[in-house]
């Protein structure tokens, strides 16, 4: 079955390949209709949520997000946030995604470039959800963003953000400084497109 499926795609992009070339379709159209096509339904995450790690570094999956997950996705992959000092979890389908970007972005011949890559994996791990619900986070993370007991975990959109409670609660923003990041932001973009 899952055969005739990928012969039926092969079949049509052969045609739109040959449409292209006939037509002299420009290629940044057809890969964008080629890539909305194929994508895959991509996991959003909203909601925050107080709660506990224990003395192991397990932590109890919330059923607010466990709810927002596809049935069987189980495996993850947390990594500390390159801005803030937090931990950041994405599901292995949105990891491998923006590792895909990196790719297509990154030289691993240019040095820097390199660099770059070493760094951003230097402080990751692959976890995966036990039939319990909980998740086990490597002790060397949770050190790194100073996490002891209670934190917060945040959905933002395809990522969950872990922090500290104590160090969160310190990070408010006020309801000027948000309208003025959303005008700087926003207010330039045209929302037509």
């Amino acid at each position: 079955m899952q055969l005739v499926d990928f012969q039926c795609i092969l079949k049509n992009v052969e045609k739109k390949w040959k449409k292209v070339e006939k037509n002299g379709c420009k290629w940044k159209n057809y890969l964008y209709f080629y890539n909305v096509k194929k994508s895959k339904k991509v996991t959003s995450f909203i909601g925050d949520i107080q709660c506990k790690i224990e003395a192991k570094g397990r932590l109890l999956f919330p059923s607010i997000f466990k709810r927002q997950l596809d049935k069987g996705q189980n495996s993850f992959v947390v990594k500390k946030d390159i801005y803030e000092q937090c931990l950041v979890l994405y599901t292995t389908e949105e990891w491998e995604r923006q590792i895909a970007i990196l790719r297509r972005k990154l030289n691993l011949y240019n040095k820097n470039h390199s660099k770059f890559l070493r760094e951003f994996y230097r402080d990751t791990a692959k976890i995966t959800m036990d039939n319990s619900g909980r998740l086990l986070i490597p002790k060397r993370l949770l050190d790194l963003v100073d996490i002891k007991k209670e934190i917060y975990m945040l959905g933002l959109d395809t990522k969950i953000e872990i922090w500290a409670k104590e160090i969160y609660d310190t990070i408010e923003t006020s309801q000027e400084e948000f309208a003025e990041l959303a005008q700087n932001i926003l207010g330039e973009i045209d929302l037509n497109e």
